[in-house]
């Protein structure tokens, strides 16, 4: 059996392990492995290569950055930055029809701002959120599908643990990636409010009270309540692109900020310092263990030559570039059904991006890897909230008692039309994800 047959059989077998839930990163290790066993024909190398790839992998400077924005994460949550996002933005549009479900949205979108995670977005929102929307009578459907879809604007919004991975496996620049998903992250915000507008008009009975609209006065007090998330924003972010921090130095920054915003707030305790360490730890290590796997299995594919016979393959086909990429993006979303968003772009990126690189796309080399890099980000994003293992989805079900999964299921839909137009919109406007690093840098 040659190498490649090798390679390509690898696949069917990674998805039955996935199936068997057997957890994705032990599975990509055991077929990488395996699959380099039998290309090399001796387990001396394979062994070899274990421990350089182990060092290799675990001694990159710009991974340290992963279990920083995790543990940034999780002081936020000490320091009640969630729930005062929620209320701030409550004040701003609970009058409205649907207005509590844009307020968590809006929350989401905030907290995003200081989490990297979507997971992590998604259940903190929830345990905020998901009680207000239920005491105002709103459906399951419409509360848990728009906390799903909430969730995912943590890894949109910089800063980004995903963007993070992206920039290392394609060489790409953390910074330019992260002010590139800005605007894209915004669209996003504002695309899932317009979506829950139209939803409860087509469904007045799932949007339930619409509460009294709160004064001026009120709503600016409320804002004065976030200045905590603000200034962890704007520190980080403001000192990243002033040059005063590197990426990595900035997430220390943003954990020492949140930290003493987590003390002030007395949100910290022995017990709630050793927890948010250990969820950050088991967090990372889970995230690590993706990686290394990821690099076994794309080292064996590497050795197998299937990226090299599927770039070469497509670009003899004469396909046209747009069509390449409307076909990888529309792979993403069937693999959001399989697989969870880090083991997607750890498995896909070195196969893909060798591929679309070569294709002419009126983009500079850099500015096409940013554009490339935000679009794989929000198809992703789609993954998380699709059917049938969307993983928001049963984060927010299973914090949602009595709430059916098939009413998280059908309340999500509304928003992944949203996201779908909004891929679209980036597809056909590269400059919305360009314009802020051309003006920036």
């Amino acid at each position: 059996m040659s190498a490649l047959t090798i390679g390509f059989l690898s696949f069917p077998l990674l998805i039955v392990l996935i199936f068997l839930r057997i957890p994705i990163g032990a599975a990509m290790l055991g077929v990488g492995l395996v699959g380099n066993y039998l290309v090399r024909g001796s387990f001396s190398p394979v062994l070899s290569q274990m421990k350089d790839l182990t060092f290799s992998t675990f001694s990159i400077y710009s991974l340290s950055i992963v279990p920083l924005f995790l543990l940034m994460g999780q002081l936020a949550t000490l320091g009640g930055m969630s729930k005062s996002l929620f209320l701030a933005a409550e004040k701003w549009l609970g009058h409205r029809r649907g207005g509590v479900a844009m307020a968590a949205i809006g929350a989401c979108a905030g907290f995003g701002s200081i989490c990297g995670s979507s997971l992590a977005t998604a259940a903190t929102m929830g345990q905020v959120a998901l009680p207000e929307l239920k005491r105002n009578g709103y459906s399951d459907a419409l509360a848990t599908g728009a906390l799903a879809a909430g969730g995912t604007l943590g890894i949109l919004i910089p800063p980004s643990i995903i963007l993070v991975i992206f920039a290392i496996l394609t060489e790409q620049n953390i910074a330019k990636l992260f002010i590139a998903a800005m605007i894209p992250g915004v669209l996003a915000a504002l695309l899932y409010m317009l979506a829950i507008s139209l939803y409860v008009r087509l469904n007045p009975a799932s949007a339930g009270n619409r509460l009294a609209r709160a004064p001026y006065g009120e709503r600016f007090r409320a804002l004065l309540n976030i200045w905590p998330v603000l200034l962890v924003f704007a520190s980080v972010i403001g000192g990243i692109y002033s040059g005063i921090f590197t990426p990595t130095e900035g997430a220390a920054a943003g954990v020492f900020g949140t930290g003493l915003i987590a003390y002030f707030h007395k949100g910290l305790s022995r017990q709630s310092i050793i927890s948010a360490f250990t969820q950050t730890a088991s967090s990372t290590a889970m995230i690590f263990l993706i990686v290394l796997g990821a690099g076994v299995f794309n080292g064996f594919l590497a050795l197998s030559h299937v990226p090299q016979f599927a770039a070469e393959f497509i670009t003899q086909q004469g396909f046209s570039p747009w069509l390449v990429l409307i076909a990888i993006l529309a792979l993403y979303i069937v693999f959001g059904t399989l697989m969870d968003s880090l083991s997607m772009i750890l498995l896909t990126v070195p196969i893909f991006y060798p591929i679309v690189s070569q294709l002419d796309y009126g983009l500079s080399p850099s500015e096409f890897g940013l554009w490339f890099g935000v679009l794989v980000l929000v198809v992703v994003e789609v993954g998380l909230i699709t059917p049938p293992v969307g993983m928001n989805l049963f984060i927010i079900n299973k914090m949602a008692p009595g709430a059916k999964l098939s009413d998280t299921y059908r309340g999500v839909i509304p928003f992944v039309i949203s996201d779908v137009a909004r891929i679209i919109i980036l597809l056909a406007f590269p400059l919305i994800s360009l314009f802020l690093v051309r003006i920036v840098f």
